[in-house]
């Protein structure tokens, strides 16, 4: 489980499938990343699934021309037990589902694994972030990283949104197996935040802020926010990117 020299997460999955058939396809919880990489794999068609009509629009737009006649692109909730009831797919990928979740049906992490289990022929991979946000690193990048995560919360939450929840790749292995899986594989990625981090997640602290009722509380945060970008992209250049945490990717198949 130490951290090997691959470019990113989905050359992780690529690797940990070696020279088996990809089949049909199931994006469990889809994006404009998962989508990029799935698009340049030999499947036997896909279905991909997200809980924001935004963000299904969005990878509609990315797919374009590529979709074929027997792919899916759909909107949905994994609380909803209808959704493609019955249904099987020789790869699954839970790409941040889990960490998702919270945004959709929360306190709910501790089952999509079982919601998932019958529509798995033969692989799942799950993609996920090692929690930082609650500890305090003593380095500066760890700190700086953490700080960042912290006021994205806040601002989420004075705004009336759920924040994303991460789960340790511990706490996941235990939650596959509950579910009737037999991890094969796991593999974890250091992590080195650059400019497109640190601005995404203050952005978005900065939009959030927008709603806000009290304009005093929201001025004050907003100064904070700016201050906190300024001191991490200086730090981030000065040591070539924040180099914190880790993500991982787990390999399982049904038991």
């Amino acid at each position: 489980m130490d951290s090997i020299p691959f470019k990113n997460l989905y050359d992780l999955v690529r690797h940990m499938h070696g020279g088996l058939p990809w089949g049909r396809v199931l994006d469990a919880g889809t994006g404009r990343g998962s989508m990029s990489w799935l698009l340049e794999q030999e499947t036997a068609g896909w279905t991909a699934v997200t809980g924001a009509q935004s963000m299904a629009d969005d990878v509609k737009r990315l797919v374009g021309d590529a979709m074929r006649e027997h792919d899916r692109l759909l909107v949905g909730n994994w609380m909803d037990p209808e959704l493609l009831a019955g249904e099987q797919y020789d790869t699954v990928l839970a790409d941040y589902l889990v960490g998702a979740i919270e945004g959709f049906a929360p306190y709910w992490q501790d089952r999509i694994f079982a919601r998932l289990r019958p529509m798995v022929r033969h692989r799942l991979y799950v993609v996920g972030l090692e929690p930082y946000v609650p500890y305090s690193p003593t380095d500066p990048a760890g700190r700086i990283v953490c700080e960042i995560g912290r006021l994205r919360d806040a601002c989420l939450l004075l705004a009336g949104d759920r924040p994303y929840r991460e789960y340790p790749m511990d706490w996941i292995l235990r939650q596959l197996r509950l579910a009737g899986f037999k991890p094969v594989d796991t593999r974890r990625l250091a992590i080195r935040y650059g400019e497109r981090f640190i601005n995404s997640q203050l952005d978005m602290c900065d939009q959030r802020l927008l709603r806000l009722g009290d304009r005093a509380l929201a001025t004050a945060m907003s100064e904070h926010v700016a201050q906190l970008r300024q001191r991490a992209l200086a730090l981030a250049k000065a040591e070539g990117g924040l180099r914190h945490g880790h993500d991982y990717v787990i390999a399982a198949e049904p038991a």
